[in-house]
C-alpha cells in the first residue's frame, strides 16, 4: 500500500477514492476485434489504435464515440465538454487527424509517431504534452517491461497514445468516472491520475527487483557461476528504470511551478506534490539498487578472483608434491641402477675378463655395489631428494 493511502479519514469525497490500494495490473487478454464502448472498455488493443474515446460533462460520461469523427461532433456540439480520448500504437493519418482537430504541435506528435523518447513535459500554447515511461515487473522471467505513454492534456480534451502493455488506463479511467467530483477538475485531474497509475506501477517493480537482489547476493555467496550474467542483466534494467523514474521529479516540480500560473485546483495541487514526493522515493530506491548492484558486483569478481587464486594455489601445491615424489622416484630408481649396473656387467660369462678369475672379486663387486648406493644416498639425502 502506498504511503499517501494512510491518510486520515477524511470528508472530501475525492480523497476516499485515491486512498484504495492499487493493486498491479492483470496480464492483457487476447486481442479483442473492436472494444466495446462504456466504462469496461479495455484500455488495451493491438488490432485498433481507437481503444477507447469518451466525452465528459461535470465529471460524468455522456457519450462513447466509436470513431475519431464522431468524437469531433460531438465535442463541439458539446463546448463545455471534455474528450478522453485513448490510442494505441496509433497510425500516422490518425495522429494527423488529431493534430489537424486540436492544434497540436508537429514535433509533439512527430514524437508520438516515433516513441522511444526520453520522459519530459513540453507545453506548446494551450497543450501540455507528456511522455512517460511505464514499468511493470515480470514474474516468470524475472525481469522489468517498460512501456512508453504520449499524454497530450488541452483546455478540452486528453490525449493518451500508449505503446507497450503498460500502464492499465482502463483502471485509471475507471476511477475517474467513480470520482465525478475529481474528473470535472477537467483534464489536469485527468492527467493527475494517469501520472499517479505511473508511478503506483513501479511500486511492484521496486519490490521485485529488491528481491532479485537479495537472491543475488544469496547466489554470490554460494558461489553460483551464472550470477554475474544475471547482475549484468539487471543492472542495464535499473539503468532503464533509473532514466524513467529520475526525469519525472524534475517534470513534476515543473508542474508544481506552474500551479499558480495556470491557475490549478488546491485539492489537485496536493494529490500532485504527493505524487511527486513518490517519485522522489522511487528515484531514491532505484540510484540504491544501482549502487548496490556495482557493489555485489565487486564483491563477486573478488570472490571469483580468490577463488582462482585458491584453485592455482592448489594446483601449485599439487605440483610441488607431485615434483618430490618424482624426486624421491629418480633418487631410488638411481640407487637401485647402480648395483644392476654392476652386477650386470659382471655376469656376462665372458671367457676373458678382467677379475674374472680373481679371488676376491666377489667380494669387490658387493663392496662397489654398496659404495655407489651409499654414495648416491648421501648425495641425495643433502639435496633432499629424499
Amino acid at each position: 500500500m502506498s504511503e499517501r493511502r494512510a491518510r486520515p479519514a477524511s470528508k472530501n469525497p475525492m480523497k476516499s477514492v485515491w486512498r484504495r490500494a492499487l493493486t498491479p495490473p492483470p496480464p492483457p487478454g487476447p486481442p479483442m476485434p473492436e472494444p466495446a464502448p462504456g466504462p469496461a472498455a479495455s484500455e488495451y488493443s493491438d488490432v485498433v489504435s481507437v481503444v477507447q474515446a469518451a466525452l465528459y460533462r461535470d465529471g460524468v460520461r455522456v457519450s462513447a464515440p466509436a470513431t475519431l469523427a464522431e468524437t469531433y461532433r460531438e465535442l463541439r456540439d458539446q463546448p463545455s465538454g471534455m474528450a478522453w480520448i485513448g490510442l494505441a500504437r496509433p497510425t500516422e493519418a490518425e495522429l494527423l487527424s488529431l493534430a489537424a482537430e486540436f492544434d497540436l504541435h508537429p514535433l509533439a506528435v512527430e514524437d508520438a509517431m516515433e516513441a522511444h523518447q526520453r520522459p519530459k513535459l513540453e507545453r506548446y500554447g494551450d497543450t501540455l504534452f507528456v511522455v512517460l515511461r511505464a514499468a511493470r515487473y515480470l514474474d516468470a522471467p524475472e525481469e522489468v517491461d517498460f512501456g512508453e505513454l504520449h499524454v497530450f492534456v488541452g483546455p478540452d480534451f486528453v490525449i493518451t497514445v500508449r505503446h507497450g502493455a503498460a500502464p492499465d488506463l482502463s483502471a485509471v479511467r475507471r476511477r475517474m468516472e467513480e470520482t465525478p467530483e475529481l474528473l470535472k477538475l477537467g483534464p489536469e485531474a485527468v492527467l493527475y491520475a494517469i501520472l499517479d497509475a505511473v508511478v503506483d506501477g513501479y511500486e511492484p517493480v521496486v519490490a521485485g527487483v529488491q528481491i532479485d537482489i537479495d537472491e543475488i547476493e544469496t547466489e554470490v555467496f554460494r558461489g553460483d557461476p551464472e550470477v554475474s550474467r544475471r547482475i549484468y542483466e539487471l543492472s542495464r534494467e535499473m539503468v532503464e528504470f533509473q532514466r524513467a523514474t529520475r526525469p519525472l521529479v524534475g517534470m513534476l516540480h515543473g508542474l508544481m511551478a506552474g500551479f499558480s500560473k495556470y491557475g490549478t485546483d488546491e485539492e489537485l495541487q496536493r494529490y500532485l506534490r504527493d505524487v511527486a514526493d513518490h517519485v522522489t522515493h522511487t528515484s531514491e530506491r532505484v540510484d540504491g539498487f544501482r549502487q548496490a548492484l556495482t557493489e555485489i558486483l565487486t564483491v563477486n569478481a573478488t570472490l571469483v578472483t580468490q577463488q582462482q587464486n585458491a584453485e592455482m594455489r592448489a594446483l601449485a601445491e599439487a605440483g610441488f608434491e607431485q615434483n618430490e615424489e618424482i624426486k624421491k622416484i629418480s633418487s631410488w630408481a638411481a640407487i637401485l641402477f647402480a648395483p644392476t649396473l654392476v652386477g650386470t656387467i659382471y655376469g656376462m660369462n665372458f671367457r676373458h675378463m678382467p677379475e674374472l678369475h680373481w679371488v676376491l672379486g666377489y667380494p669387490f663387486a658387493i663392496a662397489l655395489m654398496g659404495i655407489v648406493c651409499t654414495s648416491l644416498y648421501v648425495i641425495f639425502k643433502r639435496r633432499d631428494w629424499l
